[in-house]
């Protein structure tokens, strides 16, 4: 069974702007993003419980040219907040590498 990590050749995240975090997946070929772009394990509600984020606000974006689908959703709380741990969200995509695809 397939995880995040074997069918991506590159996976990071961002902060998009205070309020929002971006997570890119570059699939290691356009067959491959052909096949898991859509998988339900890459859904909303992957991302809802992955980070407690409600499924209705994330955001899936195919770039289908770039094999690479990017998913947004709302930050916890604010860029820069008292509570906050990774300012620039660069570590977020650590928890999708394990999910699997099959």
């Amino acid at each position: 069974m397939p995880k995040v990590s074997d069918v991506c050749r590159y996976v990071r995240s961002k902060a998009a702007g205070p309020f929002w975090v971006t997570v890119d997946l570059f699939f290691d070929s356009p067959e491959t993003f052909r096949t898991y772009h859509d998988h339900p394990a890459l859904g909303p509600d992957t991302f809802a419980r992955l980070y407690d984020v409600d499924a209705a606000w994330v955001k899936r974006t195919p770039v289908p040219d770039l094999a690479m689908l990017k998913v947004s959703y709302p930050r916890p709380t604010p860029q820069g907040w008292i509570t906050e741990r990774d300012m620039h969200s660069g570590q977020q995509y650590v928890r999708l590498l394990g999910v699997d695809l099959d």
